[in-house]
C-alpha cells in the first residue's frame, strides 16, 4: 500500500468516526440522551407530585423528587460544573444549578425538580436543534451509492464507494449516482448536478468533462476515472465547510458572549445579597432567599443567548444544502449588510466560451466560407478560432487539408486552400493589407456595437465574409440581476474585456454600472471606490483570477467552485454552481437570518425586562419563573428555526 492511499484510508476512517459521532441525531428525537434524561425527570416529577397528593411520609414524594434532580441535571449540571470550577466562569447552567440547590435548602422539592425538568427539557431540545442541523447536512453523504462499478482489467467489480482510489476507473449506467468525484473518459451523458450546485437543470457533459460525487447520471453510460477519493469528495467538501463555518461567530454572538460572562457573574452577586443582607438586617429570610432563587432563573439570558446562534446555524446549514457555501456567522452578517454586488465578467456573467453569432457570406456561399475559415482556425489554439470550428462542426461543414499554415500574432492567421492564400482575422488585419471595408463597415460597427467580436475570412483582393462571434451571457445572469434591483442592490461588473463589448453586456443584463480594461490591481481600487460611494460590496468571481478582489471586498463570492479546493479557500462564500442567481439567494437568506437574529435579541431583552422585576419585587415564584423563562427560549429557538422553511425565491 502506497503512502497515499494509507492516507486516502485514515481520511475514510476519520469520516466514519465523524458518522458514528451523529448517527444517534437521525433517529427518533426521545432517544437524543438529553431528551431521554429530560423525559425521565419529567415522569419522575408527575410521579412526586401524585404521590404526594397521598397520606405518606413526606421524604417519600422528596426523594421522588430528588431523582428527578439528579437524572435531569445529570447533562447541564456536569457543563456548569466545569465552568464553573475549572474555567472559573459563572454560566447559565451555573445559575440554575444555584437556583436549584437554594430550592432544596429552602426544601421546596417540587419548584427545583420542575426547575430542572424543565430547563433540562429546553436545553435538550436546543441541542437536539443543533445536532439536527448538522446531521441535514450530513445527510449529503446519503447521496452517495454504497458500491461502485470498478473497472478492472479482468472486468467490472463491485467495491464499496468509500473503497475508491484516485485514477480508479469506474462504470456509471444512467439513472445512476456517481460514487466519487471523477473525469469523464468515455461516453456523454446529461447530469443532475442538484445535490452539489444547487442547480436544477442537467447539465450535458463529454469525455474530459468533471463530474461530482451524488449527482446523478441520467441517459448515457460513463466511464469515469476518479480524481478524489470517497473522503475528499465534493459532498465532503460542502459538510466540512458548512461545520467549519457553523462554529465561527457573527459580531452579535460575539457581543452577546462578552454581554453574558459579565452579566451572569453580576447576577449571581445580586442573588447572594438578597439572601446576606436580608440575613445581617435580620429581615424576612425565607421570602428573600426565595427571591434570590427566582432572580437567577428569571435573570438567566437562556434566550438571549440563543438568539443569533440557532438562526445562524439554520441558514448556513440550510444554505450548503443548495450548494452556497457560507464559511461562517461573520460573513453571513456581513453579506446583509451589502449595498452593492460587482460581478466579473467572463466565466461569471457570460459562460466564458465564446459561440459563433452571426456569419455573413459576401458572395452567398456559407458553406464555402464557413469552410475555409474552419479549416484555417482548426491548427489554432485561439478561444475566437474555436467558435468557428465548432459553429462548422454544428453545420456539418467538412474541414480540408491547408498548407503553408501560420499565426499571425494578435491579428489571426493564414494558409493556402486549393492554391489560395486564405486570411483569417480582425478588420484591422485586411485593413493592413489594404484590402477596402467600405461595403461592410456598417456590418462591422454595428456587430461590435452589440459586443461582438467580428472575424474576417478572405484573400488580399476580397473578403468572403465574416463571423460575428460573442461570449454570451448566462441564461440566468439578467434574472440575478433584476432581483438584486428588486432587493435595492447596485450592480456593477468589474472586467478586463474592452469598454464597448462591457457596456454592451451591461446593457443588455440591465446593470448599473460599468468598469473595463481592469487589471486585478484596478479591480481592487474598484472595489475600494464603489464601498466609498455606496458602502459595503460584494465580489463575485472565479475565485482566482478575482483573488485580490475577491479579498478586498467586504464579501467575496467565488462561483462555479464545485471540485475546486483553491476557489473554495479563497472565497468568504463558495458558490458551488455557474449560477449567478445564487447570489441572490445568498443576499435574501442573509438578510432573513439578520431580521430572525434581531426579532429573537428584542424578545429576548423584552422577557428580561419582564422577569427581572418580577422576581425582585416578590411577583413571581420559581415554578412561574421557570416556566416563562424557559417558554421563551423554546420560542427564540423556534424563530430562529424559520429559516430553514422561509420562502427565498
Amino acid at each position: 500500500m502506497t503512502e497515499r492511499d494509507e492516507r486516502e484510508e485514515l481520511q475514510a476512517q476519520a469520516v466514519d468516526d465523524d458518522l458514528d459521532e451523529v448517527e444517534g441525531f437521525s433517529g427518533l428525537w426521545y432517544t437524543f440522551p438529553p431528551i431521554r434524561n429530560a423525559l425521565i425527570a419529567g415522569t419522575l416529577l408527575v410521579t412526586g407530585w401524585l404521590v404526594s397528593q397521598f397520606n405518606v411520609p413526606v421524604y417519600v414524594p422528596n426523594s421522588i423528587f430528588g431523582l428527578a434532580i439528579l437524572i435531569g441535571a445529570y447533562y447541564w449540571a456536569q457543563e456548569g460544573w466545569k465552568e464553573f470550577i475549572e474555567e472559573r466562569e459563572v454560566g447559565i447552567e451555573a445559575l440554575m444549578a444555584f437556583a436549584t440547590l437554594g430550592a432544596v435548602i429552602l426544601e421546596q422539592w417540587f419548584e427545583a425538580a420542575f426547575l430542572v425538568f424543565l430547563y433540562a427539557g429546553a436545553e435538550s431540545i436546543e441541542e437536539y436543534t443543533f445536532a439536527q442541523t448538522r446531521t441535514a447536512i450530513r445527510a449529503l453523504l446519503d447521496l452517495v451509492p454504497e458500491t461502485a462499478a470498478l473497472l478492472t482489467d479482468t472486468g467490472e467489480v463491485r467495491i464499496p464507494a468509500k473503497e475508491l482510489k484516485i485514477d480508479n476507473v469506474f462504470l456509471v449506467r444512467p439513472g445512476e449516482r456517481i460514487p466519487t468525484d471523477g473525469e469523464i473518459v468515455e461516453g456523454a451523458s446529461s447530469i443532475d448536478e442538484a445535490a452539489v450546485t444547487g442547480e436544477s437543470v442537467s447539465v450535458e457533459k463529454a469525455v474530459g468533462d468533471k463530474v461530482f460525487a451524488g449527482t446523478i447520471n441520467t441517459t448515457g453510460v460513463l466511464k469515469v476515472r476518479a480524481t478524489t477519493s470517497f473522503a475528499s469528495n465534493s459532498l465532503q467538501k460542502i459538510i466540512q465547510t458548512v461545520e467549519e463555518a457553523q462554529g465561527v461567530k457573527s459580531s452579535a454572538q460575539r457581543w452577546i458572549d462578552r454581554f453574558g460572562r459579565r452579566y451572569s457573574p453580576s447576577v449571581l452577586v445580586v442573588a447572594l445579597l438578597l439572601v446576606v443582607i436580608p440575613f445581617l438586617i435580620k429581615a424576612n429570610f425565607t421570602t428573600w432567599a426565595v427571591r434570590a432563587v427566582v432572580l437567577l432563573v428569571a435573570a438567566a439570558p437562556c434566550a438571549l443567548v440563543i438568539s443569533t446562534p440557532v438562526a445562524i446555524s439554520a441558514a448556513i446549514g440550510r444554505s450548503g444544502q443548495e450548494g452556497v457555501l457560507i464559511k461562517g456567522g461573520i460573513h453571513l452578517e456581513n453579506l446583509a449588510k451589502v449595498r452593492v454586488v460587482a460581478f466579473d465578467k467572463t466565466g461569471t456573467l457570460t459562460r466564458g466560451k465564446p459561440v459563433v453569432t452571426n456569419v455573413l457570406s459576401t458572395t452567398n456561399e456559407t458553406a464555402s466560407l464557413m469552410r475555409s475559415a474552419a479549416s484555417i482556425e482548426h491548427l489554432s489554439e485561439h478561444p475566437l478560432a474555436k467558435a468557428i470550428v465548432e459553429k462548422a462542426q454544428a453545420e456539418g461543414v467538412t474541414i480540408t487539408e491547408v498548407q503553408n499554415f501560420q499565426s499571425l500574432t494578435g491579428a489571426g492567421a493564414k494558409a493556402d486552400i486549393e492554391g489560395q492564400t486564405i486570411y483569417v482575422g480582425s478588420p484591422g488585419l485586411f485593413r493592413q493589407m489594404g484590402v477596402t471595408l467600405e461595403r461592410l463597415k456598417p456590418e462591422i460597427e454595428r456587430l461590435q456595437a452589440e459586443g461582438k467580436t467580428v472575424v474576417l475570412a478572405g484573400t488580399k483582393d476580397r473578403i468572403q465574409g465574416l463571423f460575428a462571434i460573442r461570449d454570451e451571457p448566462r441564461k440566468e445572469a439578467k434574472r440575478a440581476i433584476q432581483q438584486l434591483h428588486k432587493m435595492q442592490v447596485k450592480v456593477a461588473m468589474l472586467t478586463g474585456d474592452n469598454a464597448r463589448t462591457a457596456k454592451a453586456i451591461a446593457a443588455e443584463l440591465g446593470i448599473d454600472e460599468v468598469r473595463a480594461d481592469l487589471k486585478p490591481d484596478d479591480k481592487v481600487k474598484a472595489i475600494q471606490e464603489l464601498e466609498q460611494q455606496y458602502g459595503p460590496v460584494a465580489m463575485t468571481g472565479d475565485g482566482i483570477n478575482d483573488a485580490p478582489a475577491l479579498a478586498t471586498a467586504t464579501v467575496g463570492l467565488a462561483m462555479g467552485t464545485a471540485g475546486t479546493d483553491a476557489a473554495i479557500e479563497a472565497a468568504d462564500i463558495a458558490l458551488m454552481g455557474d449560477d449567478p442567481s445564487r447570489v441572490a439567494y445568498a443576499l435574501k437568506l442573509a438578510k432573513a437570518s439578520q431580521q430572525i437574529s434581531f426579532q429573537n435579541i428584542v424578545f429576548s431583552i423584552l422577557v428580561l425586562a419582564v422577569l427581572i422585576p418580577g422576581a425582585l419585587l416578590g411577583l413571581l415564584g420559581i415554578t412561574a419563573a421557570v416556566f416563562a423563562h424557559e417558554a421563551s427560549e423554546l420560542l427564540a429557538i423556534a424563530n430562529g428555526l424559520r429559516i430553514t422553511r422561509k420562502r427565498l425565491a
